[in-house]
């Protein structure tokens, strides 16, 4: 074990470890349902469930994935957007004691292909349009023998069900399709209508997987994390130790990151289920006008989010005249918080936003700063309970880093990963001596707070100097006028490599090169200050808004090649 120092800035109640636990995340269902079955549990736009209702729908569609030959080992593929039906056949799969395979709608035919092969998935729900556009034409190629089809207005109520398909089907592309049977093919809401609510309960251990998750393959070929119930309990635990005035059956929860995403998933769904908290659902997080409704309309009290979401709402129009008080605590993870994106948004809504750190590999939650005490901005906090954490050196992992140097970051913890889904040479490169190399490369402070400085391969050599693009990002969102921005490095003669920032302006604001120039030189030394600017309408973006800087690097090698 490391030296805690960090320990000393815990917020009262957060305990140093936790208590093992033999519980699965069927448990945490069970017991909502048990003890809170008039409690709302799912809500899509005019689509109310309670957790009684929802517990009786897992029962109905787990006994129908048994019926189609599913149980304990079956891996089960989930291609849907954030959706009732996504949380519904999450937990009937665990419930029955299969394993989770959750895929990107965005993927096309051949990164499904990948992923549901590498991972053995026989039986999958999807969506009508994505069987429409991506699967039917390939089934020949795809390992699934069955699939379970349903549709987004399949749980919604009159006039909505009968209006949605309408509105869908004249979406680029479509999200609605109408689909013809055929063999191998069952519709989600027949085998709900059409089977009891007696699906055979799996005799589940801590130690069972519970999730393959899938990393995004932006520096290879898309990997399986192993997720085991122990794993994905234990970080339920700490956040709710981290977020200790959370108040069960109490809280509703905004869910508008994918639940494809590991964050969407632990931080929105299996947290909002441990409290028995209502799940207001959002299958578009670039939709700002229905993030701004459903806060309003719900009264939504916990929000996990990224900068661009909280950006977003920030810069809403008319959002000064809208009452967003009754958000309590926000997560923020997946790209640095910009202080203030922070500040505006407390202002508005009178809550608490804690900056983290989190991977696929970690459940995800590693970081976080305390919820009320010292806040560090640009740190994403100290390590959760239970988990120890450390800065090596980047060359050699034997070498502790001394306090504010940069190296690698190191976890260690109930939340990692039990290895790579039949990748035994990754996780050995990934797990030495039981500490998870993060490939991201930090700083950590005197009193236990861990900065990211960038990743490995984000980091910039230019003329021999290291270049952080995160650093640079931050400065430059610092100025009033910069709504968004996003440094790389490019290719360059002279210096190897040179800084490059793509920045997106505020709406009616403009700024020439040589006062961004002016600006950057006030905080940066001048070898990290851009030497080219490129002015974008937006930043690329992936389904969580994150900021893609392949897709700009990729842009610039084309450039080059043309």
């Amino acid at each position: 074990m490391t030296n805690r120092i960090w320990q000393a800035h815990y917020d009262d109640g957060v305990p140093s470890d936790l208590p093992h636990s033999d519980a699965t995340l069927v448990d945490f269902l069970e017991t909502a349902s048990v003890k809170h079955p008039n409690k709302p549990a799912l809500v899509f736009m005019n689509c109310r469930m309670t957790y009684g209702q929802f517990m009786d729908h897992v029962q109905r569609l787990g006994c129908a994935m048994s019926r189609l030959g599913a149980g304990p080992g079956t891996r089960v593929a989930i291609q849907l957007p954030t959706l009732p039906q996504t949380v519904i056949a999450y937990y009937a799969a665990l419930y029955i004691g299969c394993q989770v395979v959750l895929t990107n709608p965005l993927y096309t035919a051949r990164e499904i292909e990948h992923q549901w092969k590498d991972a053995g998935c026989t039986l999958a729900v999807v969506a009508d349009f994505l069987w429409d556009q991506k699967l039917k034409d390939h089934r020949d190629s795809l390992p699934i023998e069955n699939y379970i089809v349903t549709s987004i207005p399949d749980y919604l109520r009159f006039p909505l069900n009968f209006l949605a398909p309408f509105k869908l089907k004249k979406k680029n592309p479509p999200v609605w399709a109408k689909v013809k049977p055929a063999k191998g093919l069952h519709f989600l809401k027949d085998l709900i209508k059409n089977s009891p609510p007696e699906a055979p309960r799996a005799k589940l251990t801590a130690e069972d997987i519970a999730v393959l998750q899938y990393t995004g393959g932006t520096t290879g070929v898309s990997k399986g994390a192993i997720l085991t119930h122990a794993n994905l309990v234990a970080n339920v635990y700490q956040m709710n130790t981290w977020f200790n005035g959370v108040r069960e059956a109490q809280e509703v929860m905004l869910i508008c990151l994918p639940l494809f995403h590991v964050f969407g998933m632990t931080v929105g769904m299996l947290w909002a289920v441990s409290n028995s908290a209502a799940m207001v659902l959002m299958p578009d997080p670039r939709d700002f006008k229905a993030l701004v409704n459903n806060v309003t309309k719900h009264r939504v009290t916990l929000f996990p989010g990224v900068p661009a979401l909280f950006n977003g709402l920030n810069n809403y129009p008319g959002i000064d005249s809208l009452d967003v008080s009754s958000v309590r605590y926000c997560f923020s993870g997946s790209a640095p918080l910009p202080d203030d994106v922070l500040q505006r948004f407390e202002k508005l809504t009178s809550s608490t936003i804690v900056e983290g750190f989190g991977m696929s590999e970690t459940s995800p939650v590693a970081l976080v700063n305390p919820l009320r005490g010292v806040r560090k901005m640009g740190s994403v906090g100290i390590p959760v309970s239970s988990t120890d954490a450390k800065v090596v050196d980047a060359a050699d992992a034997s070498i502790d880093m001394p306090i504010g140097e940069e190296g690698e970051l190191v976890l260690k913890g109930p939340q990692v990963m039990a290895g790579y889904w039949n990748r035994a040479d990754e996780t050995a490169k990934t797990i030495i001596d039981g500490w998870l190399h993060t490939g991201d490369l930090a700083t950590m402070d005197a009193d236990g707070y861990f900065r990211i400085v960038g990743r490995k391969k984000d980091m910039i050599s230019a003329g021999g100097f290291k270049v952080f693009p995160d650093e640079v990002d931050n400065v430059l969102m610092g100025h009033p006028d910069i709504l968004e921005a996003a440094t790389i490095g490019v290719p360059d003669e002279r210096r190897g490599e040179t800084v490059k920032s793509f920045i997106v302006m505020q709406p009616g604001k403009t700024l020439t090169i040589e006062a961004i120039d002016e600006y950057c030189r006030i905080s940066l030394a001048a070898y990290k200050v851009p030497r080219q600017i490129e002015f974008l309408d937006e930043l690329p973006k992936s389904t969580v808004m994150k900021v893609l800087r392949r897709e700009l690097r990729d842009r610039e090698i084309a450039k080059g090649k043309g």
